[in-house]
């Protein structure tokens, strides 16, 4: 019984945090943005951002572990994805290393961006087939 009230609650609280995602036209998205969020998880002091440049197409940034750079690629479906260069700095902890991992997982493999407001913010989610990331943008 506690399983069932489990899961419908779960599902309900996905649908609830999803019900305002939009999607976002890559040109607003200038800026650096603050992950907050990933897979569930609160992962805001991983301290991972990501700066978008929509005029040339790239993304830079910090995944938590080492600076990053890849060129975005937009394909038919509406989806992104970069090869990103990166350094090659140790991480400090279990938490950087597990974003470090998904943040490349999810932008090599192919993701989409909504606009939407989750856990009281406004911003951003990215999300691929196996990570959801919410992101924030910096200065707000």
């Amino acid at each position: 019984m506690h399983s069932r009230r489990f899961v419908f609650s779960t599902l309900l609280l996905g649908a609830t945090l999803t019900a305002y995602a939009e999607p976002v036209d890559i040109q607003t998205l200038k800026g650096d943005w603050h992950l907050k969020v990933m897979d569930g998880y609160n992962v805001r002091k991983a301290r991972a951002i990501l700066d978008f440049h929509p005029d040339t197409m790239r993304l830079e940034g910090f995944d938590s572990c080492n600076r990053i750079t890849g060129k975005l690629q937009k394909h038919k479906d509406g989806t992104y994805t970069a090869i990103l260069a990166t350094t090659r700095m140790a991480c400090r902890n279990r938490l950087t290393s597990f974003v470090s991992k998904r943040l490349h997982e999810t932008i090599e493999k192919g993701f989409q961006i909504t606009s939407e407001e989750r856990y009281g913010m406004e911003g951003i989610t990215i999300k691929s087939k196996k990570h959801d990331l919410f992101f924030r943008r910096m200065g707000e």
